[in-house]
């Protein structure tokens, strides 16, 4: 199976999952990056309630969540990466990168 088939595969997964915890869908941002031949970085976009909801207690929920995606990723021989944070943590994160790209 090629890459991007993979990774929208995964995409539709995460977006499924994602969105039977969220309370705000139309605020959430699924965002994807590669890094490597076999490696894809989601980001997932959320409001900060919803980042608590989905993070779960004592980040139970979303280690379960990275655990079944990684587990169908490597069915494929890829490896994958999910990160779960606010608008205002990725408005840092973006800012932090675009700093370091004008360094």
């Amino acid at each position: 199976m090629q890459m991007e088939q993979i990774t929208a595969q995964l995409k539709d997964f995460l977006q499924y999952i994602a969105l039977q915890f969220i309370k705000e869908p139309k605020l959430a941002e699924l965002r994807i990056g590669h890094s490597g031949e076999n490696k894809v970085n989601f980001r997932l976009i959320l409001t900060q309630p919803d980042v608590a909801i989905l993070i779960g207690r004592q980040g139970f929920t979303a280690s379960t969540i990275r655990s079944v995606i990684k587990a169908a990723a490597e069915r494929e021989g890829v490896t994958v990466n999910l990160r779960i944070h606010s608008h205002d943590e990725e408005r840092q994160y973006t800012a932090a990168l675009e700093a370091k790209e004008t360094e």
